[in-house]
């Protein structure tokens, strides 16, 4: 399956649920309690993240999108911990606030990353239904995807009234579903529950067999667009009507956290169709992203950048020859990860020892390398008639193969000046035996606070050598 990444600034998704505070408490655990055989956890450090229908929130925001959330909480620290968090992050937020009920708190105290104990301050809330559906009523112009994320909590009184308001207005509905009773969410275009809460409705599944045709019959009976069932360690399971099973390996190297996943999952499925994925490929990036989250500590939110990264390599391109806007995508991603950025060019006609050498040592000066490389017409104007011996794609093709290579670029301009102004390298490295001030693009790396190295050259390797070389033999 061909993926992509999607634009998901131009993705606004509505967010209606639970929404909750974990907060974390870490600290060093050298001894055992004398008063019982718990251990004792020196507090060194307090934490707060957004949780359940403000996770999802918060989500979608840190991939780029617009989110806006309504949900229920008491008039208290927690829930303004929550406003704070989330209006930071750039999500609109829209509390019903409740003077008499706490906001939802699941503290979890950990030590050396292992959770020891969790405590979990709650009540389910006596929801004004009226008034929240009014509210996301007045949000709806403009939203592409509604998502109820339910946790049973009581901030989703009746799902029909919001269902029905969305898709009068053609807006798809996505359901992270809770409970013994899925009618709740008839008519939603897609329903995210996992294998624990599927077979919960619809009984045990023995094989993926029994799990396709339970869920085909669970689909038709509450009109359903589409099911996805999350699986952990067997990834996950797409049903369409009309459409074969599509099933999604795991994508996670190590689980060290499972919290949150679920909401990873339909806020990236949310951003996507929102942003005009079709729906297996939004499924596809919901499963790279849960991949990413469950190796987290924690409740966390997917960046761009991470999710980019994954897309990259699932498709084989996180090196090799890129387009000047994949290189600045990857440059800016490199860049969230802190990563430097090296830069050097030239022609690179005739790949030899001198040249490997060189690359390997411009590699060195930093944790990514550039290759720019100039086009064919360039060439002839900078190395005369017969130049380049090799075109400029099986020129890039080379350098791409060779380990000290990140990226390459081709260039049009008898100098990469363009170029340094819009990927404004940290190192600027250029081989020869000549000053720094005599680089090309020199004053700009330096103007954007790079850095110019000069290193030096093989000796007795050329390419001007080589072509004379060839040329001489009878």
């Amino acid at each position: 399956m061909k993926l992509s990444m999607p634009r998901f600034e131009r993705s606004p998704v509505l967010v209606v649920g639970d929404v909750m505070l974990d907060r974390y408490w870490h600290g060093c655990t050298t001894r055992i309690s004398p008063e019982a055989p718990v251990p004792v956890v020196k507090v060194e450090q307090m934490e707060d993240r957004p949780g359940g229908a403000a996770n999802v929130a918060l989500n979608i925001a840190a991939l780029g999108g617009s989110a806006s959330l309504v949900g229920v909480t008491g008039a208290d620290e927690a829930a303004d911990s929550l406003a704070q968090s989330l209006a930071s992050a750039g999500v609109d937020v829209h509390f019903q606030r409740i003077a008499s009920q706490p906001t939802i708190v699941k503290l979890r105290v950990l030590s050396r990353h292992q959770q020891l104990l969790r405590m979990d301050f709650e009540q389910p809330f006596a929801t004004d239904a009226a008034a929240l559906a009014a509210e996301v009523e007045g949000l709806l112009d403009g939203v592409r995807v509604l998502v109820l994320s339910d946790y049973g909590k009581g901030a989703l009184q009746n799902h029909q009234v919001l269902i029905q308001a969305a898709r009068a207005r053609g807006i798809p509905v996505l359901a992270d579903p809770k409970g013994k009773d899925f009618s709740i969410y008839r008519g939603a275009d897609l329903i995210t529950p996992n294998l624990a809460e599927f077979e919960n409705i619809v009984g045990r599944c023995a094989d993926e067999a029994e799990l396709v045709a339970k869920g085909a019959r669970l689909m038709a009976e509450l009109e359903l667009g589409a099911l996805l069932v999350t699986r952990g360690e067997h990834g996950m399971t797409l049903l369409r009507p009309g459409h074969p099973a599509l099933h999604l390996p795991a994508r996670a190297r190590e689980v060290f956290d499972v919290t949150g996943a679920g909401d990873t999952v339909i806020s990236t499925l949310a951003a996507a169709l929102a942003a005009g994925e079709e729906l297996p490929q939004a499924v596809a990036l919901a499963n790279l992203a849960a991949g990413i989250v469950v190796g987290k500590l924690g409740t966390a939110a997917i960046s761009a950048p991470e999710l980019r990264r994954a897309v990259q390599r699932e498709q084989g391109s996180e090196r090799g020859v890129l387009g000047l806007e994949q290189l600045l995508l990857a440059i800016e991603d490199a860049r969230a990860q802190g990563e430097r950025i090296v830069f050097t060019n030239g022609c690179f006609d005739i790949l030899h020892a001198g040249h490997v050498t060189y690359l390997e040592q411009a590699r060195a000066q930093g944790d990514r390398l550039i290759v720019a490389v100039n086009d064919d017409a360039s060439v002839t104007r900078l190395k005369g008639p017969g130049r380049p011996i090799n075109s400029v794609d099986r020129r890039m093709a080379v350098l791409a193969g060779l380990g000290a290579v990140d990226w390459v670029v081709s260039f049009a301009e008898d100098t990469p000046e363009r170029l340094l102004e819009q990927i404004r390298p940290d190192v600027l490295v250029k081989g020869g035996d000549y000053g720094v001030e005599q680089v090309v693009g020199a004053d700009l790396v330096r103007a954007h606070g790079g850095e110019v190295r000069v290193l030096g050259l093989v000796e007795n390797s050329s390419t001007t050598g080589i072509v004379e070389k060839i040329r001489r033999q009878p």
